[in-house]
């Protein structure tokens, strides 16, 4: 089983909903975030599916599609997914699918309520893909 590989303070600084956590505090989440290198064409999250993951896109393009509306858009670094399932405890909006070779970090529901879910009570709107 390969061992876990946290991500960097550099790279969670980079995205956005990330940035205003203090130092400290963004130590702790690159510590309990699992850093993975994906080939294109890998489903990393299937609507309808229970939602454990919150993951944050450190390289590479996903498409994101849901099952009645088609392609919904694309992310590119920087973006996140995965919230709405992790903060309303409700099943995948979306299926999420890497375009390119991709690089994410992501973190189970736990690490997600302690540290990054406050972050959107405090303003940045949970993102509904309706958008």
């Amino acid at each position: 089983m390969p061992r876990h590989v946290p991500a960097s303070v550099g790279e969670l600084s980079r995205i956005g909903l990330l940035a205003s956590l203090p130092g400290e505090q963004l130590g702790r989440l690159a510590e309990r975030m699992k850093r993975e290198e994906i080939d294109a064409g890998v489903v990393l999250m299937r609507e309808g599916e229970e939602g454990e993951r919150f993951y944050v896109l450190l390289s590479g393009m996903v498409g994101v599609t849901q099952s009645h509306l088609g392609p919904r858009r694309l992310l590119r670094p920087g973006d996140y997914f995965g919230e709405v399932a992790a903060a309303m405890d409700i099943p995948r909006t979306a299926t999420v699918t890497t375009i390119t070779p991709c690089v994410v970090a992501s973190c189970d529901r736990e690490t997600f309520d302690e540290f990054v879910f406050p972050l959107f009570k405090e303003g940045e709107a949970l993102d509904s893909l309706s958008s």
